[in-house]
């Protein structure tokens, strides 16, 4: 049974026709036990792939594919690569329904144009980035800001070849949600330890990364915070708990 509506259909359609540049491919990494949305993400991803003829859909198992797993640095599932002949490091965790649809679509259009609006500022500060950032943007499916966070954070990913941004469903990865005490969303993890809250400017998820690698210290990255406004810190945070969700 088709997932989305013909009007829909059709207008993705028509984006991907104008948009897509170079072909991308949907790496999926599924299983058959204990998944509760694998075979309606699968399902998705298929009918995304479908309107295009610029989008190749390879579907591998998490149990004895392991080794492609490995290669990708897929730990879980239910999961997706985004990648063109370059893989930039954008992944999704998790069924991207909702709101976060769109971010699915944005990030297959980025990948294939192999850039992103990122402002002139923010390309020169990535420069400085010489190591591995993992971000992981925790959203849930009805957040309306949630996806303004996970395009950033893909985006500064495709801009940069040492960073790694994974959107993360919080209701599907109960235990990393109460790892990093995810009680409002978006929420980005970046490298384990810095914490982002919010869809904050472009700016200050920067300013998160570097303090992340350590150009810039805390106290440095809260200056910047108040010059960008007080309301910086937590637009677009929206509560949630897993009884909530």
């Amino acid at each position: 049974m088709a997932l989305l509506n013909d009007k829909d259909r059709q207008v993705v359609r028509d984006h991907l026709e104008k948009s897509l540049f170079s072909p991308v491919t949907l790496l999926y990494f599924t299983q058959e036990m204990a998944c509760q949305f694998c075979a309606e993400t699968e399902e998705l991803l298929h009918e995304v792939a479908s309107l295009s003829n610029k989008i190749k859909f390879n579907v591998y198992s998490f149990v004895t594919d392991q080794d492609v797993a490995k290669e990708y640095g897929i730990d879980k599932v239910l999961a997706t690569v985004v990648m063109s002949d370059v893989d930039y490091g954008v992944r999704f965790f998790g069924i991207p329904s909702g709101h976060e649809f769109v971010s699915l679509i944005e990030a297959i259009v980025d990948v294939s144009q192999g850039t992103s609006d990122l402002a002139e500022e923010t390309r020169e500060a990535l420069k400085e980035v010489m190591e591995p950032v993992h971000m992981q943007v925790y959203i849930t499916p009805t957040c309306p800001y949630c996806p303004r966070a996970v395009r950033l954070a893909h985006s500064l990913a495709v801009a940069s070849d040492w960073i790694r941004a994974d959107m993360v469903e919080a209701v599907e990865f109960p235990q990393l949600s109460n790892k990093y005490q995810v009680y409002g969303v978006p929420k980005t993890i970046i490298n384990e330890e810095t914490s982002v809250v919010g869809a904050v400017p472009e700016p200050a998820l920067v300013a998160g990364v570097l303090q992340a690698v350590g150009i810039m210290t805390p106290e440095e990255v809260e200056e910047l915070m108040e010059d960008l406004g007080a309301q910086a810190k937590t637009l677009g945070s929206r509560e949630w708990t897993q009884d909530k969700a």
